[in-house]
């Protein structure tokens, strides 16, 4: 293994299990006192639904998936493509912007933010982007987190 990458991942499992170790916060209620940078994961009971991670504030980043912003948020959009079996597409036909006028997916959303407000969430500081990167996919993998795929669209 190249050294370089080594040192990346080395550290990888310490975090995640920091991560996990934490006391879960409700989505809404998240603390100021976040740190800046970092990967955060929200969950239902025992479920680990979504891992993501910024290089800004966690809390900012935490509350932009239930925020008023549509283009602020990805996990309320896979939620609700799934609940309404839209797939995610780049034409105008399928857009986020089209896909809000619809009063079937404009429910499933706004039912996704409300159910992500009241998810519990982890989360732990990793400033360093490539390792924040590796983090990000290293919990998904750990934790089989449901709306991680890694997939390209």
């Amino acid at each position: 293994m190249h050294r370089r990458f080594a040192e990346l991942v080395t550290p990888l499992d310490g975090k995640c299990q920091k991560l996990l170790a934490m006391s879960p916060v409700e989505a809404s209620t998240v603390p100021t006192d976040t740190p800046v940078g970092g990967v955060y994961l929200f969950s239902e009971d025992d479920a680990h639904l979504y891992v993501g991670r910024t290089k800004r504030s966690i809390r900012d980043r935490i509350r932009n998936q239930f925020g008023a912003n549509p283009n602020a948020a990805s996990f309320p959009w896979l939620i609700a493509r799934e609940a309404t079996d839209r797939r995610a597409t780049y034409r105008p036909r399928g857009s986020r912007t089209e896909l809000l006028t619809d009063p079937e997916f404009r429910t499933a959303y706004d039912d996704a933010r409300g159910r992500i407000r009241q998810m519990q969430v982890r989360y732990v500081h990793e400033p360093e982007p490539l390792r924040q990167a590796l983090l990000e996919m290293y919990v998904a993998v750990v934790t089989a987190a449901r709306y991680n795929d890694f997939d390209t669209h």
